[in-house]
């Protein structure tokens, strides 16, 4: 999908692009491809980059266009992950600003609604998506230990691995996280140095609450992904031990069955028990049947075994 955007007073939307305009391309089809590479002239093999899963982050200066591309966070389902991250290509020109993503996300509508945002200054348009990225990974930082501590409470009264197989993917996403957070950080310092970002004017004061939120981001992940490490190796030994205390239980239940079991065998012997003419044989055998299981339950129950 592809938009068009000028600044206005406010984000305003445009039907085809213009000179100084910003074009947002999400999950771009073959048609829109042929748009980019052709009437946009941007390099094939830059777009091939950009929309390949894997492409890490970093700087790239032509002729043209001055490409930029880092890794986002996005919601997702593959492979049973809640959270990844993708690239974000952004395309600078002179006239033209186009970011790139494979995948829909958060982050272009949350920059839509950004008030402050102008990408007239296409340095500091830059700097704002920075900032918003991430803020997006502190989102979804906090939204990954919510759902940590849900699972928390289910793996209490685990014996089923389910619950760690949920745990390990989260800690997946905490690693995707920690990866890109490193890397966007890396390429923010090259990119403040770069050369083409110094000939133009340059918010410092942005600059610096971009790099305070990103330590922020990582030092969250960091920590988020240290205790779930040491989580994952306490909650194993819970489920190992709910297994243990279901087996202790069903043993023991197999013990106070076993005892009536017992008695009706002896009475139902083919021999003399001085029962076998008593109009009452039936239900003496059941009443001491009855005693003796109740005395059973008592005796496990005073040692805490049930």
């Amino acid at each position: 999908m592809i938009t068009y955007w000028t600044f206005d007073n406010g984000i305003t939307a445009l039907d085809t692009f213009r000179k100084n305009s910003w074009i947002s391309v999400t999950h771009p089809t073959e048609e829109e491809i042929n748009l980019l590479t052709g009437k946009l002239k941007v390099p094939a093999e830059v777009l091939t980059d950009i929309l390949d899963v894997d492409e890490r982050a970093r700087l790239d200066l032509d002729d043209s266009w001055f490409t930029i591309i880092m890794r986002i966070p996005i919601a997702s389902s593959h492979n049973g992950i809640p959270y990844t991250t993708v690239p974000l290509g952004i395309l600078i020109s002179n006239h033209l600003i186009i970011t790139i993503c494979q995948s829909k996300n958060e982050l272009i509508p949350s920059l839509i609604r950004n008030k402050k945002l102008d990408f007239n200054n296409k340095t500091n348009f830059v700097m704002q998506i920075f900032l918003q990225v991430a803020n997006l990974y502190m989102h979804y930082l906090k939204l990954i230990n919510i759902q940590v501590g849900d699972i928390e409470r289910d793996l209490e009264k685990s014996t089923k691995n389910e619950e760690l197989h949920k745990m390990l993917r989260m800690e997946k996403c905490l690693v995707y996280f920690m990866t890109s957070l490193k890397s966007n950080d890396i390429l923010l310092a090259k990119l403040r140095n770069h050369k083409f970002v110094k000939s133009l004017d340059l918010d410092e004061d942005l600059v610096e609450d971009i790099i305070i939120e990103y330590r922020q981001a990582t030092e969250m992940a960091n920590i988020y992904s240290d205790i779930q490490s040491g989580m994952m190796d306490a909650f194993a030994s819970v489920i190992s031990n709910n297994l243990n205390v279901v087996m202790k239980q069903l043993a023991l239940i197999t013990i106070i069955l076993m005892i009536p079991t017992f008695i009706a065998s002896l009475y139902g012997m083919n021999v003399p028990n001085n029962l076998e003419n008593n109009p009452w044989g039936f239900v003496i055998v059941l009443f001491i049947s009855l005693v003796a299981s109740v005395f059973g339950v008592f005796l496990f129950r005073k040692k805490n075994w049930f």
